[in-house]
């Protein structure tokens, strides 16, 4: 599982000219899931992303997470992290979760969330659709965790 995180003063994800998840000053995650992934996997890394340091202290130092923050979350589900680009000038998708799987596991992961920050700090996209996703990357600030 893969989650490429960024720092954001607001960012929002649209499906269909409509606005489905928004949130100010938080993190915008976009969420890779591999075949070998599992509803513990998804608990780790959510744990981890929640607790991670990328927001500044008093001193200008990035000492805080989101929890110390008390930020908001989006959530983005994002097939392409999956891709192995090793080699060629074709991204592979072979270690990608099947469908079924990949929803279930983003699902895991946002009920996760969901019990650490709560429902009104936490947004989400939606899986399998078009997104149209916007945000102003606070830094810029990005990080690629894995678990």
């Amino acid at each position: 599982m893969k989650a490429l995180i960024q720092r954001v003063t607001h960012a929002n994800v649209d499906v269909d000219g409509q606005t489905v998840g928004r949130i100010d000053d938080g993190i915008l995650l976009f969420l890779g899931v591999e075949h070998e992934d599992t509803d513990e996997t998804a608990r780790h890394l959510c744990q981890r992303v929640l607790n991670y340091r990328i927001f500044s202290d008093d001193a200008g130092r990035m000492n805080l997470s989101l929890q110390d923050r008390g930020g908001s979350l989006l959530v983005v589900p994002q097939f392409t992290l999956a891709a192995d680009t090793r080699k060629g000038l074709r991204p592979s998708f072979s270690s990608a979760a099947q469908p079924e799987q990949g929803d279930a596991l983003f699902r895991a992961f946002v009920s996760s969330a969901r019990e650490f920050v709560g429902e009104a700090r936490l947004a989400t996209g939606t899986f399998g659709a078009d997104m149209a996703v916007s945000l102003v990357n606070d830094g810029p600030v990005t990080f690629l965790l894995e678990a």
